[in-house]
């Protein structure tokens, strides 16, 4: 007998425990969900979808849409997005999964959503999307239900060990000082102007990470800057997101100063600083592998772990198609 409903108090011990136990390339802790779900500003109970087997937890799908804006008072209200969907290994093939992704779809449709995302949500990604090598089952569930993959998001590691600043590095920084660059570690003077920079040329999300991660705890250390003649150009950190110092991010240029070797300096000054730290390693989930950030990457030695699919899916409305 299978009994559906949403998600109550208490259940979220469960459900990381089955999390763990269908997505053992991906586990989360308690504390990790409660954080990226529970105490999210978008998480509406109603969202996230549990089925039960006498009584037994046996699979779980989550969709959220914006409660909070990002940025202004953009809630979004055509988007709607999947992060997270399992289902206990004996219990699949069963309908099981397709009738939790039919609730919470229905959910965001009775929210007035037209585009459904898997998995690219913000602020509070699990991952970025489904990698389809380690969940080939789960990719090919997910386009039965008419989602249709977008593009590719590709993660990243790079080992330090035995990572030195390089000497061309060292030149290249001193000749863009000459022309009135400078590289240094923020300054409270900079965070405004650094938050407003992220927000409005790169990602709102990104803005978010840099406030929110200074209000939890990252050092200003760990955080670059560059500017000419005085004007913020470029900036890049690491263990902004959750807190993770081996995580690296957010990282962006201006585009009117690019081509000039900026983003490249910023890089290797953040690594220099992990390295110095101790870190044996820097990694980030999300870039284009052939964009001029992947091409930077790649230079300097870091090689793709995993790939991530980001799908998408229209709500049709009924006598529509």
């Amino acid at each position: 007998m299978l009994e559906y409903r949403c998600y109550k108090p208490g259940d979220e011990r469960e459900i990381v425990k089955l999390w763990n136990e269908a997505l053992p390339l991906d586990p989360i802790t308690l504390e990790r969900f409660m954080n990226l779900v529970l105490l999210d500003g978008n998480f509406d109970p109603e969202g996230l979808r549990l089925a039960f087997a006498q009584g037994q937890l046996v699979g779980c799908c989550y969709a959220v849409r914006r409660l909070l804006p990002m940025v202004g008072t953009d809630l979004e209200p055509e988007n709607g997005w999947i992060p997270f969907f399992f289902v206990r290994a004996e219990f699949r093939r069963q309908g099981i999964g397709r009738s939790l992704m039919e609730q919470a779809l229905a959910f965001l449709k009775d929210q007035g959503r037209r585009n459904v995302f898997f998995a690219s949500y913000a602020p509070n990604y699990i991952l970025p999307g489904l990698d389809a090598q380690a969940y080939a089952a789960g990719w090919e569930f997910l386009q039965k239900l008419g989602f249709a993959r977008l593009y590719t998001a590709a993660a990243m590691d790079l080992s330090l060990v035995g990572y030195a600043l390089p000497g061309e590095v060292r030149a290249l920084i001193k000749q863009r000082e000459a022309e009135g660059y400078t590289f240094k570690t923020a300054a409270s003077s900079d965070l405004v102007e650094l938050i407003r920079f992220a927000n409005e040329k790169f990602n709102p999300d990104w803005g978010r990470a840099i406030r929110e991660g200074i209000l939890q705890g990252l050092p200003l250390s760990r955080i670059f800057v560059a500017r000419h003649r005085n004007r913020l150009v470029g900036f890049c950190l690491h263990g902004g997101y959750e807190g993770i110092p081996e995580r690296f991010g957010p990282f962006g240029v201006d585009e009117e100063q690019r081509g000039k070797g900026l983003g490249k300096i910023l890089l290797h000054l953040c690594l220099s600083s992990m390295r110095a730290e101790g870190l044996h390693g820097a990694w980030f989930l999300w870039t284009g592998e052939t964009s001029p950030a992947g091409h930077l990457y790649r230079s300097v030695g870091f090689e793709v772990s995993r790939r991530f699919y980001v799908c998408k899916k229209e709500l049709v409305e009924e006598g529509k198609s």
